[in-house]
């Protein structure tokens, strides 16, 4: 398989490896590739907690190491593959820095920005829109996000059941 017949389930298994190293450092599973002549220019995973940062998403930080690997703001002809569906602030600057495409794979109801809740992505008042492609390895994808939370829950349950006693 040459680097320009990989699929997107292909690049997606790399986004689910940064998300993978996401939970490792109990941050929420989130990871994000950016892909540019079939070739990965960035890998990030969310790291919020570790930099008590509310902008250290995968999606941002992602961009950011594109930027910096591709020495432009501008990521036209580039593709970004995430794990859950970019909120407003990353389909924000998934817009201004001219992301040609977006992959995700769960869908996010209560604040994903790339056709689930809104869609600002393909918002036709902005001067850039995205093709957006969604449900790649969703079940995944989605799975790693309720065994984190679920875990999370049971782990709170049980602190709060040895601080009653």
């Amino acid at each position: 398989m040459t680097k320009d017949e990989f699929s997107d389930e292909y690049y997606m298994k790399e986004a689910i490896k940064e998300a993978k190293k996401a939970e490792v450092l109990a941050e929420v599973p989130i990871g994000a590739i950016i892909v540019m002549d079939g070739r990965i220019i960035s890998r990030a995973h969310n790291l919020r907690e570790n930099k008590q940062s509310a902008v250290a998403h995968a999606e941002l930080l992602a961009i950011e190491q594109a930027c910096k690997e591709t020495g432009s703001w501008r990521l036209t002809n580039a593709t970004l593959y995430v794990t859950l569906e970019p909120c407003a602030m990353c389909s924000g600057a998934i817009i201004l820095a001219r992301v040609d495409r977006v992959v995700y794979g769960a869908a996010d109801p209560k604040g994903g920005c790339a056709g689930t809740f809104m869609n600002l992505l393909q918002d036709e008042r902005f001067n850039h829109q995205s093709e957006v492609t969604s449900g790649v390895l969703e079940a995944e994808c989605g799975q790693l996000l309720s065994d984190f939370f679920r875990q999370l829950r049971e782990k709170r349950k049980l602190a709060k059941k040895q601080n009653l006693q």
